[in-house]
């Protein structure tokens, strides 16, 4: 054997060796590369996760429903006359009160009182002459129509005199119920017609409260429903009560419009002020109420983690009253339990929690 011979043989015999060497060599580092895996998820396993907590302890609950509405007066009317002519009285002061059949103002009516004396001038006459024929008639000395015609005139100018009453009666200008007389619009000497507005009359106690709610509680407005409601200014809160409800939806906005009734027995509020109106649709006095971010839903079921010695706990809920911010659980748990509020769609059976907050 030459030397080129034995030394590519050498060569050949080692290239196998090498080779060998890290064939054997594979499966021991799938080995421990799978152990270091296995190890790093035992570390993740073991990984805490920071939570927040809550202690379930009763509490009231109450379902509300929030809008917005006004206050309008019970009872308002722009005040005219009913007939023309120039006005020569106004006997109230702006803005005071006045009472139902005060006189406000008055239109001249001369020409009519004038009228009115030369008719009644005549009922004198009439009642005599209906007297004598009376007195005729017993003796058969005038027939039964002339009498009866002598008491159709004293009908008739009666008649006359009541027409003349009632035109007078429509130049004066009378509040049509109690209340608030506004500002006045006319001056004495305007010559005012039934367009002309004289001031506005309204009618502040008691107050309505105009308020609208959407369709999908319309089931839930009935007469006699309790209310509060504010100005957003934090100051103060009234009552009123619902006292009459619209009988149709309205098509175009899907909501129901409302009326509740408010004393205002000082006059203390105006109407047209903007109100925030809440209505109470049921209360819970000692209810188990969680926020609705704990509540994971599961397969058509709600669950809640419970926190158990560090540990996440799932446990299965009824729920009942809904709020917006919360839910009434009536099955599932007790007082006392701690729920874990943040970090639910992390958590799993038995994972390790550690509390951050706890309310």
């Amino acid at each position: 054997m030459n030397k080129k011979v034995k030394w590519g043989l050498i060569v050949f015999i080692g290239l196998g060796l090498i080779g060998w060497g890290i064939y054997s060599q594979r499966p021991k580092l799938n080995d421990e590369l799978e152990a270091t895996d296995a190890a790093a998820g035992q570390v993740r396993e073991k990984k805490i996760l920071n939570v927040n907590g809550r202690i379930i302890k009763p509490e009231k609950l109450t379902d509300e429903i929030n809008v917005t509405g006004s206050l309008l007066p019970d009872e308002e009317v722009d005040l005219s006359f009913e007939t023309s002519g120039k006005i020569v009285e106004i006997n109230f002061m702006e803005g005071t009160h006045v009472t139902k059949g005060q006189i406000l103002a008055k239109v001249n009516d001369r020409q009519l009182q004038a009228e009115l004396q030369r008719l009644q001038a005549q009922v004198k006459l009439a009642e005599d002459r209906v007297y004598r024929q009376q007195a005729l008639l017993k003796r058969d000395a005038v027939s039964q129509e002339a009498y009866e015609q002598v008491r159709t005139d004293l009908a008739t100018l009666n008649a006359e005199i009541n027409i003349v009453k009632e035109e007078i009666a429509l130049t004066e200008l009378r509040a049509p119920f109690d209340g608030v007389i506004g500002l006045r619009q006319v001056s004495v000497g305007t010559y005012a017609s039934p367009t002309t507005i004289i001031a506005k009359l309204t009618k502040t106690n008691p107050l309505k409260v105009e308020f609208s709610v959407p369709e999908s509680y319309a089931g839930d407005m009935r007469k006699g429903l309790n209310l509060t409601f504010d100005f957003g200014d934090g100051l103060a809160e009234y009552n009123a009560k619902v006292y009459a409800v619209e009988s149709t939806i309205d098509q175009e906005m899907r909501s129901l419009k409302v009326r509740a009734i408010y004393p205002n027995h000082d006059g203390a509020l105006l109407p047209g002020r903007y109100a925030n109106v809440r209505l109470k649709k049921a209360e819970i006095a000692d209810a188990i109420a969680i926020p609705s971010e704990a509540i994971v839903p599961e397969m058509g079921k709600d669950k809640v983690y419970l926190y158990k010695g560090g540990l996440a706990q799932p446990v299965e809920i009824t729920t009942g009253l809904r709020t917006a911010g919360e839910v009434q659980v009536v099955r599932g748990l007790q007082m006392g339990d701690t729920i874990i509020t943040s970090g639910t769609l992390q958590l799993r059976t038995g994972l390790p929690v550690k509390l951050d907050n706890v309310e």
